[in-house]
């Protein structure tokens, strides 16, 4: 049975759907003393895969209670599908006595789990941190489909060279267009740091700003408001990860970006695209 956390409801009705498994209904209730409890009063089967975005400190603590929910009803196998893995950009030590946030959490969810897949993190090597085996699905092809179908001479931008390669899946999903990646810039005097596409040109061209995770916005909307100010003709950005905090999407409207366009790891309004497809492959692979 496809079990879901409240995070993921969209995602996980389309996998039961794309892989004509069962649909669990859990319940998810709240204690007086704030304490969250996720059950499956309806789970009946040897098999269960648990689809649950840790988008929030809440769905964490959800998700351990689901994979010990489904071993108390008797599941013998159980898979984790993390669409969104909150922090996975914890993957460091950055300071003394800071801990590697990204292992804890790994740590945890190999508990109750006897193999994990993770939707485009952030950064691959986080799934070294877990105990089980791990599958990372590159599901960012699918943000290929929304796109308009008229782009014009379609430039695929990522933010840094970090994120080229998936501006680069997009750009072959789609069919057409080039690749390129924002440059940062800092002034040595003020501090200040400009970003700017390194090569490509791109006054009268449709750009598509790709990312893995547009979180704050702040990086996204920066890079926006260089192409609006150099002549792009639309400026439409991209990203499987569309965490979106507090006023991301406001920030990006206003620095000229005609459409968001976002997947359901996180499910948001942006959320016009499945990853579905590109999960259902990857269990049937296992």
């Amino acid at each position: 049975m496809i079990v879901p956390g409240s995070s993921s409801q969209q995602l996980a009705a389309a996998l039961a759907e794309a892989t004509d498994r069962a649909l669990a209904t859990p319940t998810y209730d709240r204690f007086p003393d704030g304490e969250g409890l996720a059950a499956v009063p309806d789970f009946d089967a040897d098999e269960a895969v648990i689809v649950a975005a840790t988008d929030s400190d809440e769905a964490w603590v959800e998700l351990l209670q689901l994979q010990d929910a489904v071993r108390e009803a008797g599941a013998t196998d159980v898979t984790t599908v993390v669409p969104y893995m909150g922090y996975a950009r914890q993957d460091d030590s950055f300071g003394d006595g800071e801990p590697v946030s990204a292992r804890a959490m790994a740590k945890a969810i190999s508990t109750g789990t006897d193999r994990v897949l993770l939707v485009n993190p952030h950064e691959a090597t986080v799934a070294d941190f877990f105990d089980v085996p791990v599958e990372a699905v590159d599901a960012a092809g699918v943000l290929a489909e929304p796109l308009p179908e008229d782009l014009d001479d379609p430039l695929f931008l990522s933010p840094d060279e970090g994120a080229i390669e998936v501006a680069a899946t997009v750009r072959d999903a789609y069919g057409a267009g080039e690749t390129d990646y924002f440059e940062k810039h800092r002034d040595r005097e003020t501090g200040a740091v400009a970003v700017s596409p390194s090569d490509a040109p791109v006054a009268d061209r449709d750009v598509v700003v790709v990312d893995d995770i547009i979180a704050t916005g702040s990086t996204m909307s920066e890079s926006v408001a260089v192409l609006t100010d150099r002549g792009a003709a639309r400026v439409l950005t991209a990203c499987v990860h569309p965490v979106l905090a507090a006023n991301a999407v406001t920030k990006l409207r206003a620095a000229g970006v005609d459409r968001i366009v976002g997947s359901d790891t996180v499910e948001r309004g942006c959320s016009v695209v499945s990853v579905a497809p590109a999960v259902a492959d990857a269990l049937d692979s296992l």
